[in-house]
């Protein structure tokens, strides 16, 4: 029988397997695939996709307070985003979104047109279409279900650059996501292994159970659970690409999903 994602009863809340439900809708996750994608995404897909960005963003979150509290304060401001991200670079996230917020001025890096001259950061931003960037606002209540249910408090200017990483990121897994669909799978960004030296090398390839993801199989119209979790092992890294894969697969609910890998895969030059 096949197992549901746990839903929101009245008069509490439910989990699925000991997780809250994640604060981003599914709905919420289809319309920003839709956004960039015109297939399908399935009830998997959107659960998965949807636990994935919580992830990130309790990560973010979680490293905002820890630089808040070493100043005695209670409510995050951008500068503890700012420490979170110098801090640990697996939440270096959504980076679309920094040139677009007052809290990366400056960390961005100057940009040259062909002639030589800087090209200011508003002229950056491509032409006016929707994009996460635009809506970056539908995230704003997930956001503040988040901070609550990790008991921080956050200025407002926190709160925007929040909506606008999570906006970003979500719309970046979907276009890897679609990637995985169209390509077959993510055979061309090949696999990592760390190895301490004098250690033995890792079992060759085709012993290597990460080819589970390397070859997709399936409906080529349709997004699924395990194509978010190929798009998660390209968007992320270490030790928070491990979790978001393990707590996506409880969030999908799905028969197997137990069994996928939590691969660690890499774009070429990463």
């Amino acid at each position: 029988m096949t197992v549901q994602p746990a839903r929101l009863e009245r008069g509490g809340r439910e989990t699925a397997s000991g997780m809250d439900v994640p604060p981003f809708k599914p709905s919420l996750v289809k319309a920003v695939f839709r956004d960039v994608t015109p297939l399908h995404v399935s009830r998997s897909a959107a659960w998965a996709a949807a636990s994935v960005t919580r992830t990130v963003l309790t990560e973010i979150i979680d490293g905002a307070r820890r630089a808040a509290a070493e100043e005695a304060r209670k409510k995050l401001v951008p500068g503890d985003l700012l420490s979170a991200i110098d801090r640990n670079v697996e939440v270096e996230v959504g980076t679309k979104w920094y040139d677009h917020s007052p809290t990366f001025r400056g960390l961005t890096g100057v940009l040259y047109d062909a002639e030589g001259a800087i090209v200011p950061s508003h002229e950056r931003r491509g032409p006016r279409r929707p994009s996460a960037v635009a809506g970056a606002h539908r995230f704003e209540a997930g956001v503040r279900k988040l901070l609550r249910n990790r008991g921080a408090r956050a200025v407002p200017a926190l709160v925007r650059d929040l909506d606008g990483i999570a906006s970003v990121f979500l719309t970046d897994l979907a276009r890897d996501a679609a990637m995985v669909v169209r390509e077959g799978g993510i055979k061309r960004f090949g696999s990592v292994h760390l190895v301490t030296p004098g250690e033995p090398a890792p079992p060759p390839l085709l012993k290597d159970p990460l080819l589970s993801l390397s070859t997709r199989k399936g409906d080529s119209r349709t997004i699924g659970g395990d194509d978010v979790l190929a798009a998660t092992t390209i968007r992320l890294s270490g030790d928070l690409r491990q979790r978001a894969l393990t707590e996506a697969r409880e969030a999908a609910g799905r028969p197997g999903t137990r069994g996928v890998p939590a691969v660690l895969y890499t774009s070429p030059g990463a």
